[in-house]
């Protein structure tokens, strides 16, 4: 009985391979979507916890120079002889072609055990020390090879863009001989040392755990991935919906005779629950195939936004994980129970002999359409209570899912109000049959107007928030880069020269200080700088005293970033310590946009009465002709192209990273709304069979077939514009909440939100062109079907 019976149910599928392929189609889609951003996190991840294993980031406390990049080999001898079980490291980045890649110089004889390369080669710690040897990936060791002579291992399991070997190679690659850039300080260390800074005063030791937070750092913006996936699978969802629950509508006198033949209701809805399980498992699997190839396509241009945010190496090839497949599979198991769970309770609680209905779409009872604006009310509600609420990134992410559900119950119920008011004002009897025919559809179309829906607000949203990150960051970078020329010594000693001399020539000159230090708990930059003009009439502020570079200048003040101030629950007059007995208040807030790390900026003089060993070697010059300047800087120190570098090329670079940045959500966008074109033209091939016994009295009545088949594009047309006019204000509130919940939340800085009208109609007539695109091939066929199919109509009574 149970074969007769899974023959009887699949053979639905066989009399109708549209809606078979509907069904795979639309969840091999939404799985693809998101399988293909769960393997670019993946893919990250991996890199970052490949890095934290090798090179032991976050296991080991660290110590640095407080303020410069590297120091003397002669601190860590000194600790050594004290007693302190350290290991030095020495780290920068070579730039090979296009790409840097980063050099880490390790002493394999006292790294701590686990830190370094765990390969299958065989090799000796004496060829590790004496004639050098080089690990690294496989791209980063083919980029090498041309470069040294050095052997060269490849090596899996270092993380990507990094090459290690003994830190006297790492030394000689990087031109740094004698140098450091950090020490390594073991877990466990003898009894009764001297005190670590008497012995080392300038290096500041950084705890274990917080030496390396690039997983936390990105961890924000692999959750907006995740949510972009989620939204795309969501939009797929309505096709799979849709789909399932029409077949089942179908199926009904096939299982009203099922089961008046006997068959047990228990094993009916085993056998309809496995069916929709292997549908699942085929789609599922289809779709992450699919997700491979989008992620392999997106995944260079997620590497670029990770090193240009974060400065993290992530690998530009990907490996087929088994956590991003299986939670592909899992997730398109689970999204097909969610939606035949409804239909498979219907079916369950269906008399035995029901009326089986055999028209598919039906106008919803009043019952049901004051229970879907209800929960859209409530939904709404939920959205717009969370505005006060504190709770972090998941707040905002569930305050922007109630949003989107809430707008998308609400569609159907506006709609019918507009088709209702339409019919209410038609006058003439064609239009009068136009509203109310559409009427009768839009229960039909309402899953995939949903996702419509769906698909053009997280476009317009996505849209604000790029084109108003654009507009803030171009204003950014024309504040910050008001020098014309920067130009950077190529030692310390030949800087007081260099500044000399451009103090003569230039119009105005800025030197940088730097140095690492602790921000109201938290790693941070302070930096002191010669406050002038260009400060004064360049840096915008979004808070502040009058005059804060007044204060700044005396010594009496710091300006920190807006990250910093978000961070910590500063603001203008609070206090914050920038350094070790320094407490300022705070003068201003400005905007640091694309930046994760918190900074404050003090005078220079009030910088270098901390940090008196420091002296700076990076300047900003003002000059009318840096060409000419350029020139002769050349012909005055000898230095090279690559120690000057001009605003233009600067602002092109980070325009550049920028616009990268951004692709990958673009992409996911651009395929959202083609899932959700995909939708209305499945739901109209599905509509346009069942529809002939209600166009079939039309065309009797003298409507040719062309005719219905132009009405049926006025409809798509119709609905899509209503539809897309809708998602305007569920977009631009989308927008709204990216701007100032989740963007605060994850980056700690908020935009400000500018409009974009032409881009906003831009995207409407896409959205137009996706229904018309949808509606072509179903209005083809209307308008080719043989009269006598509508004759048909006739021959039996309905």
């Amino acid at each position: 009985m149970t074969r007769a019976c899974l023959q009887a149910i699949l053979s639905h599928w066989r009399r109708n391979p549209i809606q078979l392929f509907t069904f795979l189609a639309g969840l091999a889609l939404a799985t693809a979507l998101w399988a293909g951003v769960q393997a670019i996190n993946a893919e990250a991840r991996a890199s970052y916890d490949a890095a934290a294993a090798t090179l032991g980031e976050g296991r080991f406390a660290q110590a640095k120079h407080k303020s410069a990049d590297t120091f003397s080999q002669e601190t860590y001898i000194s600790l050594r002889r004290a007693g302190w079980q350290v290991s030095p490291v020495i780290e920068s980045r070579l730039r090979v072609d296009d790409r840097r890649i980063r050099i880490v110089g390790l002493d394999f004889l006292t790294a701590p055990q686990g830190v370094g390369p765990d390969t299958d080669e065989d090799v000796s710690l004496l060829d590790l020390i004496s004639s050098g040897v080089i690990f690294a990936d496989a791209e980063t060791a083919a980029r090498l090879e041309p470069r040294t002579a050095y052997r060269i291992i490849v090596d899996p399991n270092v993380a990507p863009g990094t090459a290690i070997t003994d830190i006297g190679v790492a030394q000689a690659l990087l031109d740094l001989p004698l140098m450091l850039t950090r020490l390594i300080i073991a877990e466990t260390q003898p009894k009764d040392l001297p005190d670590f800074a008497d012995i080392a005063p300038d290096l500041t030791i950084t705890p274990a755990q917080s030496a390396s937070d690039v997983g936390r750092m990105t961890d924000s913006f692999h959750l907006n991935l995740t949510a972009f996936g989620f939204l795309s699978f969501a939009v797929g969802l309505f096709i799979v919906h849709g789909t399932i629950g029409l077949a089942f509508e179908q199926r009904r006198p096939m299982i009203r005779t099922m089961r008046s033949l006997g068959v047990p209701l228990r094993r009916l809805i085993v056998i309809l629950a496995v069916e929709l399980f292997l549908l699942a498992f085929l789609a599922g699997a289809i779709g992450v195939a699919l997700g491979y190839v989008i992620a392999a396509a997106l995944l260079p241009d997620v590497a670029v936004t990770l090193q240009g945010l974060y400065g993290t190496q992530v690998a530009g090839s990907l490996e087929f994980r088994a956590s991003w497949w299986l939670s592909g599979l899992a997730i398109a198991l689970v999204g097909t129970l969610a939606a035949g769970t409804g239909a498979l309770v219907q079916i369950a609680r269906m008399p035995l002999l029901a009326s089986a209905r055999p028209r598919a779409w039906a106008l919803a009872d009043l019952g049901k359409r004051r229970a879907q604006g209800l929960a859209a009310l409530a939904l709404v509600a939920l959205a717009c209570v969370l505005i006060f609420v504190q709770g972090g990134l998941v707040k905002g992410f569930v305050q922007l899912g109630a949003l989107l559900l809430g707008a998308a119950l609400f569609l159907p119920l506006i709609l019918d109000g507009v088709l209702r008011l339409g019919q209410r004002f038609s006058t003439g009897v064609i239009g009068q049959w136009f509203w109310a025919d559409t009427r009768q559809q839009l229960p039909g179309l309402s899953l995939a107007l949903m996702a419509l829906l769906l698909a053009v607000a997280a476009n317009i949203g996505v849209t604000t928030m790029v084109s108003s990150f654009r507009v803030t960051f171009v204003g950014f970078l024309d504040q910050r880069l008001a020098s014309e020329l920067y130009v950077r010594s190529e030692t310390a000693e030949q800087s007081p020269a260099l500044e000399a001399y451009l103090i003569e020539t230039a119009d105005e000159v800025m030197p940088l200080l730097s140095a690492d230090v602790t921000l109201a708990g938290r790693p941070g930059e302070l930096y002191g700088v010669r406050v002038g003009n260009t400060y004064r009439e360049n840096w915008a502020f979004l808070d502040g005293i009058d005059a804060p570079w007044d204060a700044v200048a005396n010594g009496a003040g710091t300006v920190i970033n807006e990250q910093l101030a978000r961070r910590a629950g500063l603001w203008v007059n609070d206090e914050i310590t920038v350094a070790s007995g320094v407490t300022l208040p705070v003068v201003g807030i400005y905007g640091d946009y694309g930046n994760p790390i918190g900074q404050a900026v003090i005078s220079e003089a009030r910088f270098s009465e901390i940090y008196s060993e420091v002296i700076p070697r990076q300047f900003g010059v003002r000059s009318e002709d840096p060409v000419a300047l350029r020139e002769r800087i050349v012909e005055e120190f000898g230095l090279p192209n690559g120690q000057m570098i001009n605003q233009a090329d600067i602002k092109s670079t980070s325009l550049d990273i920028f616009e990268r940045t951004f692709t990958v959500t673009g992409a996911l966008n651009v395929l959202t709304l083609a899932v959700a074109a995909f939708a209305i033209l499945m739901s109209l091939l599905t509509l346009a069979s069942l529809r002939l016994p209600q166009l079939a009295p039309v065309w009797a009545l003298g409507l040719s077939r062309r005719q219905l088949a132009v009405v049926e594009m006025v409809r798509a047309i119709l609905l899509a514009t209503l539809t897309a006019i809708c998602a305007l204000p569920v977009g631009l509130a989308l927008a709204w909440i990216l701007l100032t919940v989740i963007n605060v939340e994850a980056f700690g800085w908020q935009l400000p939100m500018f409009f974009f009208p032409q881009d906003y109609a831009r995207l409407g007539i896409f959205a137009l062109i996706a229904a018309v695109l949808a509606a072509l091939w179903p209005a083809f066929r209307l308008g080719r079907t043989p009269p006598n199919a509508l004759l048909k109509v006739f021959a039996s009574e309905r």
